[in-house]
């Protein structure tokens, strides 16, 4: 009897010793994989940052450019609309900002370059004078709009600053 419960713990300790073993290394390539997300993960975020940034800095210019109206209020809301749509870390902004989004989407299909150039002088100052009415309907909220935006930009760029 006693030579059976040796042979018994014997066996166990071949079947257990290398589960046992089996189980830490899948637990050591689990954790080394956890890691590895981390890290992807983290990079993704500091790609978006930097991604971002760099929208942001051009948004204060263009920002600061319709305030000193350098820049009409057309072209800055088109420019406006184009680049915050393509920020990763914000989402909700045409919500935020409803009067740049809206002049962008009443003159989004207007001619503009080339092809501006090629329309006939009437159907040219048709659409100069859609894109101006629509900017005069908007224009007292376009500049409350672009001035929080600008705050904005420079908060968002000020907090990227400070996770780095």
């Amino acid at each position: 009897m006693d030579n059976n419960w040796v042979i018994a713990l014997v066996l166990a300790i071949v079947v257990i010793v290398p589960l046992a073993y089996y189980a830490g290394s899948l637990l050591k390539q689990l954790a080394r994989q956890n890691a590895l997300q981390q890290e992807a993960i983290i990079a993704k975020r500091q790609a978006h940052q930097a991604h971002d940034k760099k929208i942001l800095d051009s948004v204060v210019i263009i920002t600061r450019a319709m305030e000193e109206e350098q820049c009409d209020y057309s072209e800055g809301c088109w420019r406006l609309s184009v680049l915050l749509d393509s920020l990763k870390l914000s989402s909700d902004l045409n919500q935020q900002f409803p009067a740049i989004f809206e002049l962008y989407n009443e003159i989004k299909e207007l001619s503009i370059l080339e092809d501006r150039k090629q329309l006939a002088k009437k159907q040219r100052m048709k659409e100069d004078y859609q894109r101006m009415t629509a900017e005069a309907k908007l224009r007292d909220k376009i500049t409350e709009e672009v001035k929080s935006l600008h705050q904005f930009a420079s908060d968002q760029i000020t907090s990227f600053s400070k996770k780095v």
